[in-house]
């Protein structure tokens, strides 16, 4: 069974740091490109950030470049993201996806359950 489980979200105040985690199992991803979503309440899900399958190329949207580092680790499997200088309109359920390399949610394969970052004011 193929699985995408993200971790590292939570409470945090503006001007601080988080680190997300997503971690697959099931099959490899060392092929796909890995992503990141998120999703405010009442909003649709907007994409934050993408790497490619061997890391040489990444794509973020323009709220959170210089904030945001996506990153990658082949060999466990795993995408990260740093997030630091947040603010509060990044309050959302993050989400990490697997396919190709793409800002449009729906041409992404494999997606996690989500996991929510707070950032209070």
């Amino acid at each position: 069974q193929v699985q995408l489980v993200e971790s590292g979200g939570g409470l945090v105040q503006a001007g601080g740091s988080l680190r997300l985690s997503c971690a697959a199992s099931g099959r490899t991803f060392s092929t796909y490109a890995r992503a990141w979503f998120r999703q405010a309440p009442g909003k649709e899900r907007e994409f934050v950030a993408a790497i490619s399958w061997s890391a040489s190329s990444t794509d973020y949207t323009g709220s959170v470049k210089g904030r945001f580092t996506i990153s990658r680790d082949n060999a466990k499997n795993t995408v990260y993201l740093q997030m630091s200088n947040l603010k509060p309109e990044d309050t959302a359920v993050y989400y990490c996806a697997a396919g190709p390399m793409t800002r449009t949610a729906r041409m992404y394969d494999y997606w996690g359950q989500g996991t929510q970052v707070t950032v209070s004011s």
